[in-house]
């Protein structure tokens, strides 16, 4: 969504690179470049002069005139400004002392309350509560239909007395809602709502009427955030017809330019809660400014990335994958390796986890053009082999390519590639799990042109003994401590050297079987 964003203040931040220091025209430029990407990101006037104002006015300061990189300090006082009109600091629930805690949606049509209720509980379950939806959306035609189909895909209940489409009284579903969750003795209600295609006095009117009945602890506004400078209109309208205490904004994976994000906050005075960034249920969160702040400056969201993974990966699956890598307990195999892939797959999109990663603005388009599937065909060629073959790559030979490539439907240059690429990866994760990084000079398990000092003062000396021939005859004999005579030493006429098979000293060739009649 902040990609034209980031782009440009990407740009404006690159002109100050190099200079030593920062002069006034530089400055004015550098304001007048972050006021153009603000409006153009559709960004509130108001937000923009406000903005502009403040980094203009620290980068006068003492802060960047002492400073050792002046580019740095501008981009940290960009940070710091733009963390400041998202909201501050995370906003987090109020759950109430006698519970149940319950929580109203208000917002207007189409912007996804109704999926975002249903995403919500599934949050709060995850938390250890037990929420329930309440469905007084009665209005939109089959709403309360999806909300017990998402509420089923969550796992939480679900109170629809009445069918909707127009019949039944909202105001006392929701207060009945509220009692059947007392009685049911669940701690967390949510009470979706009915909205309108514009803001009109009778959605107002039912909104504060059921906001009087349930006497919310929380009241949630939900934005569509690709509505732009209209998702601020609207808050403000409901904020004076209705109030609320904090904004939760949906799509935020969407193509719009982010404005209202960057607004709303700063507009209404109320935080944002809760960020949607997908249609599954799981594409929701708390929403971090200073998480979106590092984003829109390509400076990548680790922290996000990090929870996800502790989320979705078993620690015990990783620690034995990892004591593998590090020659314990086994080797890492093609099994270990679609493991691990399939829990990465359970993290979601690969897209948007690598875009979480500090500098990957710049390789936007080839994040875009990802093909997602391409996972699925990596899993269908491992699946299509035998447990012996994935235990042991190296035994594919030819005609088990063929085999393997016809059974997942791809080409043997696919299989090739795969299994080619495994070993290769196998050995840099190896390489990073003993401590090495490839491509370092100094660093332990390199092992690329000279060896590296750390490996050698790792290593002990060994001392010095008797060589040990490769040939496994040769090298039986010797641990045996038969010792060679000096013709098998000095090689033979046929070539094979000191490898050659040794003659024994007692050897008696009375006793070999006459052969003359196979020479005539």
């Amino acid at each position: 969504m902040f990609a034209t964003l980031s782009d440009r203040l990407s740009d404006t931040f690159k002109n100050l690179r190099g200079k030593g220091k920062l002069s006034e025209a530089d400055i004015d430029a550098t304001g007048r470049q972050i006021r153009l990407a603000l409006l153009e990101a559709d960004v509130a006037l108001p937000v923009v002069k406000d903005f502009v104002a403040a980094v203009k006015e620290r980068a006068r300061g003492a802060e960047v005139s002492q400073a050792l990189n002046p580019a740095q300090q501008v981009i940290k006082i960009v940070n710091e400004e733009l963390v400041a009109i998202l909201g501050g600091e995370t906003r987090r629930l109020r759950f109430a002392k006698n519970p149940p805690t319950v929580i109203m949606l208000a917002g207007l049509q189409g912007a996804g309350k109704t999926t975002l209720a249903a995403k919500l509980a599934l949050w709060l379950k995850d938390q250890g509560k037990s929420p329930m939806l309440v469905a007084a959306d009665l209005q939109r035609p089959n709403a309360v239909k999806q909300l017990q189909v998402n509420g089923e895909r969550a796992g939480v209940t679900v109170f629809a007395p009445e069918p909707g489409n127009g019949v039944g009284d909202p105001v006392s579903v929701a207060r009945n809602g509220v009692e059947e969750a007392k009685r049911t003795l669940h701690d967390v209600v949510i009470v979706d709502t009915a909205g309108r295609l514009g803001i009109d006095q009778e959605l107002m009117k039912e909104a504060a009427d059921i906001r009087d009945a349930v006497t919310p602890d929380e009241v949630l506004f939900v934005v569509d955030a690709m509505i732009g400078q209209d998702a601020v209109n609207t808050a403000q309208a409901f904020l004076d017809g209705v109030g609320y205490d904090a904004v939760v904004l949906t799509k935020l994976d969407g193509d719009a330019r982010g404005g209202a994000a960057l607004s709303i906050a700063q507009m209404t005075g109320k935080p944002v809660m809760f960020a949607s960034n997908g249609e599954k249920l799981t594409d929701f969160d708390l929403f971090h400014p200073d998480r979106m702040a590092s984003r829109i400056l390509d400076m990548g969201d680790l922290l996000t990335l990090i929870e996800q993974a502790e989320k979705t990966f078993d620690a015990d699956s990783a620690a034995k994958a990892a004591a593998k890598l590090q020659g314990q307990g086994g080797e890492f195999t093609l099994d270990d390796f679609l493991e691990q892939m399939q829990q990465v797959r359970k993290m979601g999109s690969l897209t948007k986890m690598l875009g979480m990663l500090p500098g990957m603005g710049q390789f936007r388009d080839q994040l875009e053009n990802f093909d997602e599937r391409e996972i699925d065909r990596i899993q269908a060629i491992i699946q299509s082999m035998t447990p012996a073959e994935r235990a042991n790559p190296k035994m594919i030979d030819g005609s088990r390519r063929a085999r393997i490539a016809k059974g997942s439907g791809r080409q043997v240059s696919d299989v090739n590639q795969l299994v080619d690429r495994f070993f290769e990866a196998r050995k840099m994760m190896q390489q990073m799990a003993r401590g090495g990084a490839p491509g370092l000079p100094g660093a332990p398990g390199m092992g690329l042109g000279k060896k590296a000092k750390g490996r050698q003062a790792a290593q002990p000396k060994r001392s010095k003994g008797k060589r040990v021939s490769g040939n496994p005859a040769k090298r039986a004999q010797q641990e045996s401590g038969v010792p060679e005579t000096p013709a098998a030493a000095a090689g033979s006429a046929f070539g094979l050297g000191q490898d050659a098979p040794t003659v024994p000293g007692d050897f008696d060739a009375s006793r070999l079987p006459d052969l003359s009649k196979y020479l005539k």
